[in-house]
């Protein structure tokens, strides 16, 4: 391939038009087009690739759909009534309010998929909370908040997943079920290093909630705990898609937020729809120039090519998933999460799949290493979430971030190195791989 391949250029101008400040969904839908019509082919080939993978795919329906579950879970109580239960919980602890950041990402985790509506909306609460009379810095609170929201993905539901699922066309609930054991592994580990920083720093104790109260606080937090145990029991139990799961999702959201919690206005239900709407745009966008794109790539072999090189270089699956490893977090400094996940991650699958890689386990290792760039400097957009939530300097946020990071990277080289770990759970529920 030389510069001047058409290949090349279409690459050049995606790129160009890129960091011109053009939606990379756009971008690569032009960069395919021009390759289109220097090779002579038919340009509308653009506009069927687009059309008919996002009307073929029933998948991607579960991408809005989570979205807008988390976004009335925000506007409303549930998020708030999920906080006052985990206070329970571990609010008592030395650190408690940072315990209570760790928990409720678990617990919103079941409910959303979404690291980014973690960070927005309870993140913003428990930056106000944490911050109040002084009790955390600033930057601590946002370092926190950001690492945390990162565990939403990794369980399920999760949306990286969902178009993981769709790249590689494996089963969306076993990849769910893959996840479950390096998120609670990651929590664990968030949860141990906020023990020692309460040990080192003196974090204040947060007053124990009286057993009277206990009741009346669980109770009010019970119809939100639900959401996620009726979401993938109705999964796993058969009785709807993923993709039903997700319209549940956030049919139930609404009905606890309108008719149980009476908290959600017409106004707020309308902001959220419309933020909803304008974040699937986007996603879907960036799907559907993804899907032109690897149209061109598959024409090019590139993949096949990429899985003769690597064989070439008599790689063994260890090193593949190093190899890969490395790559993603470094491309996860500088690129966009979904943008990987439909462009590069392609790209791996046949050399994976021929070194007798599992696909689900790739996937998870994957979607934490795509995690892992959303609180990794230079790009990471969790952290310019947090910097614009806490009004600390990023450079504050990203050295109070690093203690996590090494934990993560920790979960990260454990998932790569013992895959039974992460496949213990699927194959109780029958996968075979």
């Amino acid at each position: 391939m030389t510069f001047a391949s058409p290949f090349s250029l279409a690459i050049t101008t995606m790129t160009a038009l890129a960091l011109l400040g053009l939606p990379i969904g756009l971008s690569m839908i032009c960069g395919s087009v021009l390759y289109l019509w220097i090779t002579g082919m038919d340009m509308g080939t653009a506009a069927e690739q687009f059309l008919n993978g996002m009307y073929s795919n029933y998948i991607i329906l579960a991408v809005p759909l989570f979205i807008l579950a988390a976004e009335i879970m925000n506007s409303g109580s549930m998020t708030e009534r999920l906080l006052r239960f985990c206070n329970v919980l571990v609010g008592h602890m030395r650190g408690g309010l940072a315990q209570i950041n760790v928990v409720q990402s678990l617990i919103f985790a079941g409910m959303s998929g979404s690291a980014i509506a973690d960070a927005a909306g309870s993140g913003r609460m428990m930056q106000n909370m944490m911050t109040r009379e002084g009790r955390y810095t600033p930057s601590y609170a946002a370092a926190l908040t950001a690492v945390t929201a990162v565990i939403g993905p990794i369980l399920p539901p999760s949306i990286p997943m969902v178009v993981y699922a769709l790249v590689s066309d494996v089963s969306i609930g076993y990849l769910f079920l893959a996840g479950v054991v390096p998120g609670l592994l990651m929590t664990g580990m968030q949860m141990l290093q906020v023990a020692w920083d309460a040990r080192r720093h003196n974090f204040p104790v947060e007053p124990r909630v009286s057993l009277r109260e206990v009741p009346r606080v669980t109770w009010r937090a019970l119809p939100t705990l639900l959401m996620p145990v009726i979401l993938l029991g109705c999964i796993y139990t058969g009785v709807t898609t993923p993709t039903e799961a997700a319209a549940l999702a956030a049919a139930y959201a609404v009905l606890v937020s309108v008719i149980l919690y009476r908290s959600l206005s017409w106004r707020e239900g309308y902001n959220a729809v419309l933020i909803s709407a304008k974040t699937s745009a986007s996603i879907g966008m960036m799907i559907g120039g993804a899907l032109v794109f690897n149209y061109v790539v598959t024409i090019e072999n590139i993949p096949e090519t990429l899985r003769a090189v690597l064989t070439g270089w008599e790689l063994s699956p260890i090193q593949f998933l190093l190899l890969v490893n490395v790559l993603l977090l470094l491309l996860g400094c500088v690129l966009e999460g979904t943008a990987i996940l439909l462009i590069i991650v392609p790209v791996f699958i046949p050399a994976a799949q021929a070194l007798g890689i599992d696909l689900v386990h790739f996937g998870v290792v994957v979607v934490v290493n795509i995690m892992l760039g959303l609180v990794t400097p230079p790009y990471g957009l969790l952290l310019f979430i947090m910097t614009n939530i806490s009004g600390s300097p990023m450079k504050d946020i990203i050295r109070d971030c690093l203690p996590f990071l090494g934990w993560m990277l920790l979960c990260l080289a454990i998932i790569t190195f013992f895959p039974d770990l992460v496949l213990w759970l699927p194959r109780l529920a029958g996968y075979a791989g």
